[in-house]
């Protein structure tokens, strides 16, 4: 899925469905906005209509499959995509950027570091490699990251996510942080900002 597919997806969905609406994309589809090269073939995203009205929410269901038949793209979508983990988003919508107006629908992608709080959850490769090139190639900065991270884990309920999302930080800054940031890249300065972050205490 590159980027023509995605515009070609949120296009059937405006044309199929007669009012206002908001996208924020995450995932893979942002990931590849963002600059991620990995193949895909979903589309993850919050969505949030003007008329929330039962009728509305039908014919914008509706207007979604109309786009999954029409493009073989499968679709995941809430409208709070903040339910979906265990680690919360924060204020993910007020964190995105606008990719693009389709008439009367707006296509945000949400910021690198709010994208990123799922993928570090899960944690598995092709998240990893999906921050990589993501984090080089918006030039993130390893700070924002530590005090995004460390306020999500501190603003999660608590559950036994929460010590594994804390390793899977610490680990991804030693493991990765130079072939991102380079070789003057200071692991050991930037967990102790997303654990001051997270209000974890020595």
């Amino acid at each position: 899925m590159d980027i023509r597919q995605i515009e070609q997806f949120f296009k059937i969905i405006d044309d199929e469905f007669n009012h206002e609406a908001r996208v924020i994309l995450t995932g893979a589809a942002a990931g590849t906005v963002w600059g991620s090269t990995r193949p895909s073939m979903d589309v993850d995203f919050a969505v949030s209509i003007s008329d929330r009205s039962e009728t509305a929410w039908q014919q914008l269901e509706a207007s979604i499959q109309r786009a999954i038949e029409k493009t073989g793209i499968q679709a995941n979508y809430a409208e709070d995509i903040d339910r979906w983990g265990m680690i919360t988003l924060l204020d993910y919508k007020s964190n995105t950027k606008l990719y693009k107006q389709f008439g009367s629908l707006a296509l945000m992608v949400l910021d690198p570091a709010y994208w990123s709080i799922d993928k570090m959850t899960r944690f598995i490769d092709p998240d990893i490699q999906d921050m990589i090139q993501v984090f080089r190639k918006k030039n993130t900065s390893p700070h924002e990251l530590a005090e995004v991270w460390g306020t999500a884990l501190k603003e999660s309920p608590r559950s036994t996510t929460l010590m594994r999302f804390r390793r899977q930080v610490e680990g991804f800054f030693e493991s990765y942080g130079r072939k991102i940031w380079g070789n003057d890249f200071n692991s050991e300065k930037v967990i102790k900002q997303f654990h001051k972050s997270a209000g974890i205490k020595k």
